[in-house]
Order: structure tokens, then sequence, then C-alpha cells
């Protein structure tokens, strides 16, 4: 294979008048993550369906392992593995009978596919609940098995989308050290996500939808630098000061914002040694603060930020 695993050069994909994707290009390097983020109806599963040969583009061209998705998704299907927003395990069959149906499905012998059942079950912790029926399956655990089965044939590319929905947080973050291993033994990874802390764990880079339409893309820290903004921190001694410290940071050509409820006065900054010019126009107006501090923009702000562009655009 040569070239980007995934490759997706100006795709469109309309339903009747309703367009779910507009002119979307992007490419994800070897043994990289990809986190595509977006609201609900953003285009993020279309992209996945379209690259996965389960639904073609309108137009435009996408290639996943060196393969035209339309042209070619029976090679494209050979190399890759998928796992949806929910867990698609046949809950009647253990988890160790789901597995060997998936290696006889893609051609296995018996021996082999049970062999390739029993690497799984060990690598995903499930080897003591391999004869247990899936449906006695914790959600944590069953979320596993699912992607334990697309992985039964070795891909070079895997699709999660929102693989975490519904996890409690201690199988979110068993999940997450699942896919930083893959990854590390070479895996290419699109990841679908609406948790924005996941994309700031595992994504490479980044690839931000809103309403069909890339709206931003790179590494997380260059979408904070782009649209973020450091804060400064002030929590006020007195509350009562809150006024007074307001119009305090005001006269000094900032734009500060009280939280009543925990008493803190919030302003943007440009760089770290502004918060002096916090603290002199604070002590200059006798006002005392039990806390200061320097906050850096979160994916959280980012998200929002380009959200909100998106919308007012439209």
């Amino acid at each position: 294979m040569t070239g980007p695993p995934i490759e997706v050069e100006h795709v469109s994909k309309e339903f009747g008048k309703f367009t779910a994707l507009d002119d979307v290009s992007l490419q994800v390097p070897r043994g990289s993550v990809l986190g595509l983020l977006g609201h609900n109806g953003a285009g993020k599963t279309t992209l996945v369906n379209i690259l996965s040969t389960l639904s073609p583009p309108t137009r435009g061209t996408a290639r996943v392992a060196g393969h035209d998705v339309v042209r070619e998704s029976r090679k494209v299907c050979s190399r890759i593995g998928l796992t949806g927003q929910f867990a698609a395990v046949d809950e009647q069959l253990s988890g160790s009978d789901n597995l060997v149906l998936v290696a006889r499905l893609l051609g296995a012998g018996k021996r082999a596919a049970k062999k390739r059942a029993e690497e799984l079950l060990e690598l995903f912790e499930l080897t003591e609940a391999a004869k247990r029926p899936a449906r006695n399956y914790s959600g944590g655990m069953r979320r596993r098995l699912d992607l334990a089965a697309s992985l039964v044939g070795g891909p070079d590319v895997i699709f999660l989308d929102e693989p975490t929905t519904g996890l409690d947080p201690s199988s979110r973050m068993g999940l997450w050290r699942i896919v930083e291993n893959l990854v590390n033994d070479g895996t290419t990874v699109l990841l679908t996500t609406q948790y924005l802390d996941e994309a700031d764990r595992l994504a490479d880079s980044i690839t931000v939808l809103s309403s069909g339409k890339v709206v931003a893309s790179g590494t997380a820290e260059e979408l904070k630098a782009e649209v973020g903004q450091r804060t400064a921190t002030a929590t006020l001694a007195d509350p009562a000061d809150a006024e007074r410290a307001v119009n305090a940071l005001r006269a000094g050509g900032m734009s500060p914002v009280h939280d009543a409820e925990r008493h803190v006065i919030t302003t943007p900054v440009a760089a770290s040694h502004e918060l002096a010019v916090v603290v002199r126009a604070l002590d200059e107006a006798g006002i005392e603060v039990s806390g200061l501090g320097l906050g850096e923009p979160t994916l959280d702000d980012v998200y929002l930020t380009l959200a909100n562009s998106a919308h007012q655009a439209a």
C-alpha cells in the first residue's frame, strides 16, 4: 500500500435535497488516529459509511488501504474493521463463539479461527468470560468484544464510530488503552466521537464537521491556539467586591466576566505575563483575592467556538 491509508477528496453525499456531506477532503497518515468531531447530524457517520463501503459518495473519491471504496469495495472490506455506535455481537453466543464465527466467515479454518479467537480474548481481557453468553456481559465487555470482532481479520484500518457511547468512565479508559496499543502497532484509526476529552487523549489530528462541511482541522494544540484563549481567574476573598473588581479590570483594558455562584472573576489574557496586570489592577483597587489562576484553552472551548461560528455563518 502506497500513500495514506485513508484519503478523501472532495466527497459529497446527498439524500434527495438534503446534503449530508459537502466537499469533504482529508487524509490520515499510517499508524495515527484522526478524531472526527461534530454534533449529531454533522455528517460523521455518513463519512464512515462511505469509507467502509456501506454507502457510495454522490461526488468525489475516497481510498482506503490504497483501494477505491466504490470500484474496489471488496478489497477495502478485506482491509478494514468497523465498530459502530452499538455493539453488534450475537448476544446468544459466547464471547469465544462470536469471534470464531467471524473468523470462519472471513475464511479461516476451524483451528485457525479458534486460535485467533483465543488471542483476541486474551488481548481484550475476556478470557475468563470466553464461554459465557454475550448477553451476560457488561456494557464495557460487550464493547471490547465488539472491537475484538472488528480485529479478527487483522485490518490495516479501523473505523470507530462513537465506540464509548454509554460506557462508564472506567470502561471508556480501558477502551482508550486498547486503541492506543493498536495504533502503536501500526494500525490506522478514524474515530468519531462527541467526547472532547476522548479526542484530546487519542487523536493525533482532528477534523471538525458542521452541517456536512469541514470547518477546522489540525492537531488539538493547533486548534486550541487558533480559536482558544488563555484566561486569568481571580477568586474574591469578599464576594461583595465583585462589582469593584469588574470595574477595576475594565479600567485596565480587560474584559472580565463575573461568576456570582463561585465568586470568581475571569478575564481573557493574551499571554501569561498579563496575570501580573490583573494582580496590579485588583491590588490598586484594594481588592483581596483568595486565589489566582491561569487557564489554558480546552478542546471544549475550541469546539464551542467553531460550532457557534458555523451556526452564525449558516
